[in-house]
């Protein structure tokens, strides 16, 4: 299962201006705000959430919701992602792979994941 997601740097930049932590803590949990360091990181963590919910064939929505993605990092700073015991257990996920790029306006996330079946 992959899913992949893009999304432009000025927006998430408009939408941290407009709505500032409101808006990150509709998506992201306490701990994954505290990695943000700015705009670029907060899309590339956007990027990586929706990219796990398209690998599960989903989108976010009922079955798997943005805080049934969790984010983290390695001690080398590469990005981690956790799925909730809910969502792995709905969809037979063994395990996760997540890589996050920035290229010029925009962020870019790629998920694989990893079933039983």
């Amino acid at each position: 299962m992959i899913g992949i997601d893009l999304i432009k740097l000025e927006r998430m930049k408009r939408l941290l201006e407009k709505y500032n932590h409101k808006f990150l803590e509709k998506y992201l949990s306490p701990s994954e705000i505290l990695l943000v360091k700015n705009y670029k990181t907060a899309a590339g963590f956007w990027a990586a959430k929706e990219a796990a919910s398209k690998a599960l064939g989903t989108g976010i929505g009922a079955e798997c919701s943005f805080h049934d993605i969790m984010i983290s990092k390695t001690s080398k700073g590469a990005p981690l992602l956790v799925l909730s015991d809910k969502v792995r257990a709905a969809f037979n996920i063994t395990s996760s792979a997540l890589s996050i790029t920035h290229d010029g306006d925009y962020a870019i996330a790629v998920v694989t994941h990893k079933t039983n079946t």
